[in-house]
């Protein structure tokens, strides 16, 4: 008899959590995060680079955000990477030191940021719920291939089904969560 692989299903489906957490993190809240520039890619040395892998991003106070470049050539390159990504926020050069100020989110940018957050969860959904698909078409398949029994296929696709609702479910708690931090003023 063949065993169904649900801890493959399950793997899979933390990994799609930790990457709606990490979307998450992204997300400004109205403090200065050193996530918040996480997202940035700098054109350096004729290719794009993260930008952690060309300065070093520190938090000195809850409004400011610094960038200390590593390579005075790139500074330009690093405060119009800012710039460009679509963050709203207008860094400030001196020198190989970039200041960042974070600026006090109105209410309509809350808005958008909660919308913003709703599609992460949303795409996070979809991932878990085509992970669950994955697993019922092998289930199908096994039973069809009569490697395991239709009581066996019950039986497997209950405990993913109870697997995709708990990951679902924790989605959902991390969306209200980031929704409640960005909302608060």
């Amino acid at each position: 008899m063949a065993e169904p692989n649900i801890s493959d299903h399950k793997r899979r489906m933390v990994g799609a959590l930790e990457v709606f957490k990490s979307e998450l993190v992204g997300l400004r809240a109205g403090r200065a995060s050193a996530a918040l520039l996480e997202p940035v890619v700098v054109e350096a040395y004729a290719q794009p680079m993260p930008i952690n892998q060309v300065a070093t991003v520190s938090v000195p106070d809850a409004r400011m955000v610094t960038v200390q470049v590593w390579d005075q050539g790139l500074a330009p390159a690093v405060e119009k990477a800012i710039c460009d990504a679509g963050l709203g926020l207008n860094p400030q050069r001196e020198g190989v030191l970039i200041r960042v100020p974070i600026p006090q989110l109105t209410e309509d940018r809350r808005k958008e940021l909660t919308k913003i957050a709703q599609k992460y969860a949303e795409q996070a959904k979809i991932a878990v719920r085509n992970i669950r698909r994955d697993g019922m078409d092998g289930l199908k398949r096994l039973e069809k291939e009569s490697q395991i029994s239709k009581d066996e296929q019950r039986a497997w696709e209950a405990d993913l089904q109870s697997l995709t609702d708990e990951h679902v479910s924790k989605i959902d708690e991390f969306l209200e969560a980031k929704k409640q931090e960005i909302m608060q003023v």
